[in-house]
């Protein structure tokens, strides 16, 4: 059996390897590092993939957060509402901004954002509210989108982890993850459903006039050259990393399908273990599952994992302390939040492996593991 890897990156890119070695000899020989054609033609491509006006992309999705954040003119002191159990770039960018987290609880079930905790938490200071699609569940976009319309805030959707994700509205119109909100932002780090071979990410919108601000900012706060107009940042795609996403871009709907077949394997293998609550679908969310992550009742995780790693299956935890457990956020009282949902869930979740390159002798041999021990738990 082929070791087994939480997401088989150098498998992937053996199925790809002409085309991609190829697509970066381009750019070398062209000399075109820095913005060169593949950046713009990847942003082209993703626009029509998505369905939207604008396609930013840039050097991470952290700075994809932080340049939405500035691009609406966010101020010192002003409140950003976020879920707490998500991966720290998503709270930090706010701090790092003078801005301060609001940390909300998420859903039981979604692992996303409670809508009804955040309107709770909606002050005269907040000016934003930024869910997460947290493993590949998209949030409850419609009913946020309406909170956010009544008290006049913006949505940032942090979409790292969903790129390719539909979401149903209640009419039946179905939108890509990240274009529902006043900007999308998401990271191509080499892990992501759509990953390129370094750093990478972007932001997306239908605003012209958003686009504009974000592009200038992204940019030194350059509206022509030389000619600053904002205080901005340097981030950038390079064109190596842009042409190996445009190689992989066509390939993503079969790499996210790819996932949801080792998702169902799981689901079907564990729907009669009670130790084990199976990641939740919701019906106006279609799941991309860039992790798949179970809830464990009542099983000890720690010599779960340890047993897993006698067994070499690799897993790993997402995330054993929430933002508002951080020391970096202490002095904006966070501990003081009350977050149960939170808190509970970051004792019991762990992930197991899920990628596309994943085979049957894989599969069950993670199943089988995980299954012997919740049958028979050491001592």
């Amino acid at each position: 059996m082929v070791p087994i890897q939480m997401v088989d990156l150098k498998r992937q890119y053996t199925k790809i390897k002409p085309q991609v070695d190829a697509a970066i000899q381009e750019v070398l020989e062209s000399a075109a590092f820095i913005n060169g054609g593949a950046v713009q033609k990847f942003a082209e491509e993703l626009q029509q993939y998505l369905d939207i006006k604008h396609v930013i992309p840039c050097a991470n999705g952290t700075d994809a957060l932080q340049i939405a954040m500035m691009a609406l003119d966010l101020q010192p002191g002003d409140e950003v509402i976020t879920p707490s159990f998500t991966f720290i770039a998503t709270a930090e960018v706010i701090a790092l901004l003078q801005l301060k987290p609001v940390f909300v609880d998420v859903d039981p079930k979604t692992y996303c954002l409670d809508v009804a905790a955040v309107e709770k938490a909606i002050t005269p200071k907040t000016k934003a509210i930024v869910p997460v699609h947290l493993y590949g569940h998209v949030a409850d976009l419609e009913p946020l989108m309406a909170v956010a319309a009544k008290h006049n805030l913006y949505v940032i959707e942090d979409n790292a982890q969903a790129i390719g994700g539909n979401y149903t509205l209640a009419d039946g119109t179905v939108k890509k993850a990240g274009t529902i909100g006043h900007i999308g932002c998401t990271s191509f780090f080499p892990s992501k459903n759509l990953g390129c071979y370094g750093d990478g990410g972007a932001l997306f919108t239908n605003d012209d006039a958003l686009a504009a601000k974000i592009r200038m900012v992204a940019n030194h706060g350059q509206s022509a050259r030389y000619y600053h107009d904002v205080v901005g940042v340097n981030s950038r795609l390079d064109s190596v990393q842009a042409a190996v996403l445009r190689i992989k871009l066509p390939l993503l709907d079969e790499y996210i399908n790819a996932r949801r077949a080792v998702a169902d394997a799981y689901d079907a293998a564990f729907a009669d273990m009670p130790q084990i609550t199976t990641p939740y679908r919701a019906a106006n969310s279609y799941h991309v599952f860039h992790q798949y992550t179970i809830q464990l009742n009542g099983a000890d995780r720690n010599k779960l994992q340890q047993y897993l790693a006698e067994k070499q299956v690799p897993s790993m935890i997402y995330y054993p302390v929430p933002a508002h457990r951080q020391k970096m956020f202490e002095h904006f009282g966070s501990a003081a939040f009350d977050l149960p949902v939170t808190d509970n869930l970051t004792t019991k979740v762990i992930s197991l492996p899920i990628h596309t390159e994943m085979d049957k002798d894989q599969l069950d041999h993670i199943i089988h593991s995980v299954k012997s021990f919740l049958n028979h738990p050491p001592a």
